[in-house]
């Protein structure tokens, strides 16, 4: 290979190995309010946020969610068939349909948003009838979105004969996460990260 091509593959490689990562790495710094970060569905979550989990509660963590499915790409297609700004599966998105009917195409961002919040209230709701802490439950939601709600059970109940904890103590994503696959656990801190100057306020308001 000539010296003048050598060079430019190198750089090309340099560009690659150093360039992309510290791109990425200052993508994920961004909070979810930066203008990075498209306002183009903010009507739609906010809209079913307030729908689902009343007014009160702060539809920019299912923002950040849609950014660490998607980074809010509505035409995202993962490997596995999931999609949209949600990365809904067509299976899921069938089951909900059942309940909600008046949701249209999983493609158009308005359902696949809408339907990904109705969703996450049914998880949500499912680990308030378990007790576990509102602090902490916002965490067992999106991880059981991410992992499944029955893999994050098993996760809690590993995590309670594993550590021998009480029940209740049991019931902290802290506890729990180490049980989790390390992709739901990134997952949670790439949200959690979005969110950084409201997370020490609260899951909600």
């Amino acid at each position: 290979m000539p010296v003048q091509q050598r060079l430019s593959f190198r750089s090309l490689l340099w560009l690659v190995v150093f360039t992309l990562p510290v791109n990425l790495l200052a993508e994920t710094h961004k909070h979810v309010k930066h203008k990075h970060w498209t306002k183009k569905y903010d009507r739609y979550f906010k809209k079913n946020t307030k729908h689902y989990f009343g007014p009160g509660f702060d539809w920019h963590w299912f923002k950040a969610q849609g950014i660490a499915e998607s980074r809010l790409n509505p035409k995202a297609k993962s490997r596995a068939g999931a999609i949209g700004i949600m990365q809904i599966m067509p299976r899921t998105y069938k089951e909900i349909i059942k309940k909600q009917p008046n949701l249209g195409r999983i493609e158009e961002p308005r359902w696949n948003i809408a339907a990904a919040i109705y969703y996450n209230r049914q998880l949500y709701k499912r680990w308030q009838k378990r007790q576990v802490p509102s602090d902490d439950r916002l965490e067992f939601t999106f991880a059981s979105y991410n992992a499944g709600f029955t893999r994050v059970l098993k996760a809690l109940k590993k995590a309670r004969e594993s550590q021998k904890l009480p029940p209740e103590e049991a019931k902290k994503w802290e506890k729990i996460s180490p049980y989790t696959p390390p992709e739901t656990r990134h997952y949670i801190r790439r949200i959690d990260s979005l969110m950084q100057v409201e997370a020490s306020q609260g899951k909600s308001g």
